[in-house]
C-alpha cells in the first residue's frame, strides 16, 4: 500500500525535527524544507501528498508560497504557525489552505487533522455523471474541480470550497449547518470562533456575484447555517 508523503516546511530546527519524528512514527514518508526554494526542490523530487508549513519563513512567507501550492488539486496544505491573528487565519483559508493549527499545538490533534485531509485527497473520484453539476447556467466539474460561469469563464476552486458547494447543492432548499459543512470540508468538528466555514461561503459568493444581476444562490440562516437556493438541472 502506498504510504502518503508529507513535506514539513519549517525553518526552526527543533520543531522540524519533532514534526518529522511525529509523522514517521505514524508510518508516513516525510521530507523537510526550510524555505520556498528547498520546498520547490522537494516537490519536484517527490510525490508529495500533504504540506505542513509555517507562515513565518525566510524569504517568501508561507502565505505567498501557498498561492502556488493550492493550484494543485491533489495536494493538501496545513498551516502550522505561531501567528494567532485572525487576519492570518482568514488569509490562509482564503488562499485555499485545508486547515491551520496554532503553536503550541497538540501533536495528536495535528496527526488526526493530517490523516483526515489525506483520506479526502485519496477518496476515489466520483462517476462522471455525478461529478458534473449544472445550476443557474453554471457548471461545476468535480473531475477538474473547476466552475464555468454563464459567460464561459473557468475558475478553479480549492478543495474546501468544492466540498462545501457540493454538500449545499446536494441539500438544495435545506439548511446545512456550519458543523455539517466543516465536517465535510476538513473532517473535524467546529471549533469556537472558527471562521473556516464563513470564509469559504464568502469566497463562493464572490464567484457568483461576479455576474451582474445574478440571483443570490446561498442564503445565510442566522444562528443555523446556510441554504443553497439555486436551480439545479
Amino acid at each position: 500500500m502506498h504510504k502518503p508523503h508529507i513535506l514539513i516546511v519549517e525553518d526552526e530546527d527543533v520543531t522540524r525535527f519533532n514534526l518529522r519524528n511525529l509523522f514517521e512514527a505514524e508510518g508516513y514518508n516525510v521530507s523537510e524544507a526550510i524555505d520556498g526554494a528547498s520546498m520547490d526542490q522537494q516537490l519536484q523530487s517527490n510525490a508529495i501528498n500533504l504540506v505542513i508549513m509555517d507562515i513565518n519563513l525566510p524569504g517568501k512567507n508561507g502565505l505567498l508560497l501557498a498561492r502556488e501550492l493550492t493550484k494543485n488539486k491533489d495536494l493538501g496544505l496545513i498551516f502550522l504557525t505561531g501567528r494567532d491573528s485572525d487576519i492570518d487565519k482568514v488569509l490562509g483559508l482564503e488562499i485555499g489552505a485545508d486547515d491551520y493549527l496554532t503553536k503550541p499545538f497538540n501533536p495528536r490533534e495535528l496527526t488526526i487533522r493530517a490523516r483526515n485531509i489525506l483520506n479526502r485527497i485519496n477518496q476515489p473520484a466520483q462517476e462522471n455523471d455525478d461529478a458534473v453539476v449544472r445550476f443557474n447556467d453554471w457548471v461545476l466539474d468535480g473531475n477538474s474541480r473547476k466552475m464555468t460561469s454563464p459567460e464561459g469563464k473557468e475558475v478553479s476552486i480549492p478543495r474546501g470550497e468544492y466540498r462545501a458547494l457540493r454538500l449545499l447543492i446536494a441539500n438544495t432548499g435545506q439548511i446545512v449547518t456550519r458543523q455539517q459543512l466543516i465536517k465535510e470540508m476538513t473532517g473535524r468538528d467546529l471549533r469556537s470562533n472558527d471562521r473556516t466555514v464563513d470564509v469559504t461561503i464568502r469566497r463562493l459568493r464572490k464567484h457568483f456575484e461576479s455576474i451582474e444581476g445574478a440571483p443570490e444562490l446561498i442564503n445565510t440562516i442566522h444562528g443555523e447555517g446556510y441554504r443553497f437556493v439555486g436551480k439545479v438541472e
